[in-house]
């Protein structure tokens, strides 16, 4: 670690749960973001700002006007520039030491396959059902964490699936694949824009913990935040027996 590093990141490394061997290990770290929208934008900012070396994102769409109501990682010069391609940016302006790679792409299955096996935490930043049982299932696959979050209209929700644990569920567990909800878009729902903030800081605090080790994380814990009076439920979720995604496959 440079004089440099030691100045930056200082105020982790007085963090006696961090301290320097834990902001190397988050130096050494890979992280995967699915979504650079709403929920990615500060889970993107913030893994940059705490020095996570190499960081993935993936999302196929566009920076729009109407993202930079709650899109924080974007803004009006970029507008019309891929969403991966403005939040690297984003992130190279306030620390340029990290290594950002962008894949401007659907996270498809045969994607996803390739992407997961070569990082060490994945984060969910989607907005689709779809995506989010596709991301599980290779999370699952390739033994990684999975930092899941979603938010829409004044409502959050935040969880940890660790294929590592052998209590904890899996997405699919919790949200089996069969029982899709009736997709809820925020173009036509309208979404609270401090809410993506409060959900994608604590996805990026979560993979954070995950890659310093330390602990305890909320594996097993599914998290609903209602913003209307701020207040929070907290869920414990088991691991199903007979999910179709995760039982009879071996825990990392």
């Amino acid at each position: 670690m440079t004089d440099d590093d030691l100045l930056r990141y200082s105020r982790h490394i007085l963090l006696e749960e961090i301290g320097v061997e834990g902001q190397e290990r988050l130096a050494a770290g890979r992280a995967l973001v699915i979504g650079a929208g709403g929920l990615g934008s500060p889970v993107a900012l913030y893994l940059g700002t705490a020095g996570v070396g190499h960081i993935t994102l993936v999302d196929h769409d566009r920076v729009d006007v109407t993202n930079l109501q709650r899109q924080i990682a974007h803004a009006m010069a970029r507008v019309g520039l891929p969403k991966v391609e403005s939040a690297r940016q984003a992130i190279a302006a306030l620390n340029p030491g990290v290594q950002v790679d962008t894949v401007d792409a659907k996270a498809d299955a045969a994607l996803l396959d390739a992407l997961v096996a070569r990082h060490d935490v994945v984060i969910d930043c989607c907005d689709n059902f779809a995506t989010r049982q596709a991301v599980n299932a290779a999370c699952v696959q390739h033994g990684r964490p999975l930092v899941s979050g979603a938010a829409i209209r004044l409502d959050g929700q935040l969880a940890v699936y660790d294929p590592r644990d052998p209590q904890s569920p899996c997405y699919a567990c919790v949200f089996p694949a069969d029982s899709a909800p009736e997709e809820t878009r925020c173009a036509t729902l309208g979404v609270f824009a401090p809410l993506v903030g409060i959900i994608g800081s604590m996805q990026a605090a979560e993979a954070l913990k995950l890659l310093a080790g330390i602990g305890p994380g909320l594996a097993g814990v599914l998290l609903l935040l209602d913003a209307r009076g701020m207040e929070w439920t907290r869920l414990r979720t088991p691991r199903l027996a007979a999910c179709p995604v995760c039982s009879g496959r071996s825990r990392h």
